[in-house]
């Protein structure tokens, strides 16, 4: 039996220190007939030519078993799940860990069912994220003005960005890491970890600690793949899947400080922002989480703060 599990960071990656230890909780779970696994990690698909959006349909058309991308990418099956990605929503990480694992999680699961071809095995922690650039300290609103940022392939963090008066280019993050280097791009939003491990920070001096987003990644795999395993198999597959996403979400709330000891204070200017300066953030992206609340069930909003 072989699953082949995708992803698109380096090894050392918090995402990818979860992915391996999926595979090794699975031949653990298998019991005798996990020597007849064979489980193969492929990272970082980015180094292989692709896009980090390409997963999707890689794991749809059976070329990878399994993968991890954000939950941005699966709006077009669940739209339920622009809920996570709105400014400000989240405000602490063990309250949205809480319900990614719980009752959200249990809903999101039914809907992937339901609406698309995968197999929702986890919601993992992608950060909060933060906004960096290579020209001047953001400390509110108004030091967004007219920069060029890369945004995630959503069109909610585009809106939300374009209320702070950033100019928002939807990019993968395979074009955004060949070209930081260039004109394209002046800014863009990342976890830590992430601004860290693709070496924004190398060419991004200012380093804003916004926390505007919170990000969940998918752990999926092929739903007709799944369906088709002996019931043994899915029920380690299943087991498996939970025990690596609670170690992800440990790995996540300690990334954080691990990441903010590596920043060279020469080299990268770290910008805690004042309480009336998140203030201001929040207010001026106020509009398009209100306009999403219009068009989402609020119950969804109670589930993300843990209310049941």
């Amino acid at each position: 039996m072989l699953i082949k599990f995708g992803g698109y960071q380096k090894p050392a990656s918090i995402h990818n220190q979860a992915a391996a230890r999926f595979g090794d909780l699975l031949r653990e779970r298998m019991g005798d007939s996990g020597a007849q696994l064979t489980f193969e990690l492929i990272g970082d698909v980015l180094a292989l030519g692709r896009k980090s959006g390409d997963l999707p349909s890689m794991v749809e058309n059976g070329e990878l078993s399994c993968c991890y991308i954000s939950t941005v990418r699966f709006t077009k099956w669940v739209p339920e799940l622009a809920v996570i990605d709105l400014p400000f929503v989240v405000r602490d990480r063990a309250s949205v860990q809480r319900a990614l694992n719980e009752e959200l999680g249990a809903f999101f699961k039914r809907r992937f069912a339901e609406s698309s071809p995968f197999r929702l095995l986890g919601l993992w922690d992608n950060g909060f994220r933060h906004l960096t650039n290579k020209v001047r300290p953001i400390h509110t609103p108004a030091d967004c003005a007219g920069l060029k940022i890369r945004t995630q392939m959503s069109a909610s963090h585009g809106e939300a960005l374009g209320a702070l008066s950033f100019v928002p280019i939807p990019a993968d993050v395979k074009e955004f890491v060949e070209e930081i280097g260039g004109d394209r791009f002046d800014a863009q939003d990342n976890p830590l970890t992430n601004i860290y491990n693709f070496g924004v920070h190398k060419y991004h001096r200012h380093i804003t600690l916004s926390g505007h987003f919170f990000g969940a990644s998918a752990m999926i795999c092929n739903a007709a793949h799944y369906a088709a395993w002996s019931a043994a198999v899915r029920a380690a597959v299943d087991e498996a899947a939970a025990l690596a996403t609670q170690y992800q979400h440990q790995l996540a709330a300690e990334e954080d400080a691990v990441i903010r000891a590596k920043f060279d204070p020469r080299e990268n200017e770290l910008i805690e922002l004042s309480a009336a300066e998140r203030a201001a953030f929040v207010s001026a992206m106020e509009p398009i989480l209100e306009r999403y609340r219009g068009k989402l069930d609020a119950r969804l909003f109670d589930l993300l703060k843990g209310n049941t």
